[in-house]
């Protein structure tokens, strides 16, 4: 194990980017590994390595490349089914992001399972990827949407999850931890409520794969998504867990090759799971770069980051607290320990962009804007926020450049505004 004390130290070398004698943005300051992570030199070599050596497509050819390819290909199922400590590789479905992953959800399971006067339970923290599609689910099967509220702390209001599930709530929908508030929802709690009325639980699990361990037959879920560009992977590559008797029942997704066992020119059935819900030829490289970037993580130890990122996001809070009139969303590192390793803020009366375009002429990336998070900014009645995300590639030292600067370019804005 890795000591949490010199963890950027020891993993940044992995990092074109942050490496020393890189040609290119050796000075830059990268505080938006929410939005997407880096990529680790060990995983663009690996996907090289598939395309020069291994390139060929899976499940279909008889030749020995196709044998090497599709053996690529399920090596990275494994190792993401032993990821989230699945039962079976047959739980693991691949999928271009986790935004399709919850569509096959909504599609499949909520266009076979649920009927009009059903209710579906989602939260007021929702990124859009976990609000628009069961919303569109609920307008073509007459479905109700009902929103779980938030205390005044930014956490979930779980009095009011209570008060809202009933024999009609047939599915509770949250993410484990929101992209915005930096709040982690108690996952465990929520499925012991939503079991109890006999729904099932979905999570959103894009912000805490690359953060903690997770094992979804402890937490007790149906149904996880998840992003392998926030894993430290490629773009274009996710998964969707699900429990096997649940994948069973449910019809496909989309149709074609691949997902097929026998087609006539009256009927089609379908192959077994997971390739089931494959349809065509999947990102073959993007699954491979994805496993290889969840060996990495799993190389570091999720308990070494899960620890370093704590004392590192309560190091941003402090520099943050010092700074006039700024406000912080969501639970404080005293009041959540475990609440993801990022800041968003605002200052009265100054936008979100203007602050990161200040502090990107100055070489550090932020966020700003809404974080496809509207409702939560409606909530508090704000349009935009900025966001300063860490990661276990992230030091102090940026982290006081950071704050520097922040404080510089707000005194700017406000001396010419």
């Amino acid at each position: 194990m890795k000591s949490k004390k010199n963890l950027a130290e020891i993993t940044r070398k992995d990092f074109e980017l942050f490496s020393l004698g890189s040609q290119e943005n050796n000075d830059l300051i990268y505080l938006d590994h929410a939005a997407t992570s880096q990529k680790p030199k060990f995983v663009i070599e690996r996907m090289v390595h598939y395309y020069k050596y291994e390139n060929a497509n899976v499940h279909r050819g008889a030749h020995q490349l196709s044998a090497k390819a599709t053996q690529a290909f399920e090596d990275a199922r494994e190792i993401t089914s032993q990821f989230v400590q699945a039962k079976s590789n047959r739980e693991i479905v691949f999928t271009r992001n986790a935004t399709e992953a919850i569509n096959l959800v909504a599609y499949s399971w909520g266009d076979s399972q649920l009927k009009e006067g059903d209710e579906i339970l989602i939260t007021l923290m929702e990124h859009h990827s976990n609000l628009v599609p069961w919303q569109l689910l609920a307008k073509r099967k007459g479905c109700k949407l009902r929103y779980i509220g938030i205390t005044k702390t930014g956490e979930l209001d779980l009095n009011d999850l209570k008060n809202k599930v009933n024999e009609k709530t047939k599915l509770v929908c949250l993410l484990h931890v929101s992209n915005t508030l930096g709040t982690c929802n108690p996952i465990k709690k929520i499925s012991e409520i939503a079991h109890s009325a006999g729904a099932l639980i979905l999570i959103d699990a894009c912000q805490s794969l690359a953060h903690k361990k997770i094992n979804v037959e402890a937490l007790d879920i149906d149904f996880l998504a998840g992003s392998s560009h926030k894993l430290c992977g490629p773009t274009g590559c996710g998964f969707l867990w699900a429990k096997e008797e649940i994948l069973e029942i449910m019809p496909p997704f989309l149709a074609g090759g691949e997902m097929i066992q026998d087609v006539s020119l009256q009927k089609s059935n379908w192959s077994d799971l997971p390739h089931k819900f494959e349809a065509g030829t999947p990102a073959i490289g993007e699954a491979i770069g994805m496993g290889a970037a969840i060996s990495y993580l799993q190389s570091i130890g999720l308990e070494n980051i899960g620890l370093y990122e704590k004392e590192l996001t309560q190091y941003l809070f402090k520099n943050l607290e010092t700074i006039e009139g700024i406000r912080i969303l969501g639970p404080t590192p005293e009041q959540q320990p475990n609440r993801a390793p990022l800041a968003t803020f605002y200052i009265e009366n100054i936008h979100s962009n203007d602050i990161a375009e200040l502090l990107d002429s100055k070489n550090i990336c932020i966020r700003s804007g809404h974080h496809c998070c509207q409702p939560i900014h409606e909530y508090y009645g704000i349009s935009s926020t900025a966001r300063a995300s860490l990661s276990f590639t992230s030091t102090k030292k940026e982290i006081d450049f950071f704050t520097q600067e922040l404080m510089s370019s707000i005194n700017f804005i406000k001396e010419h505004s």
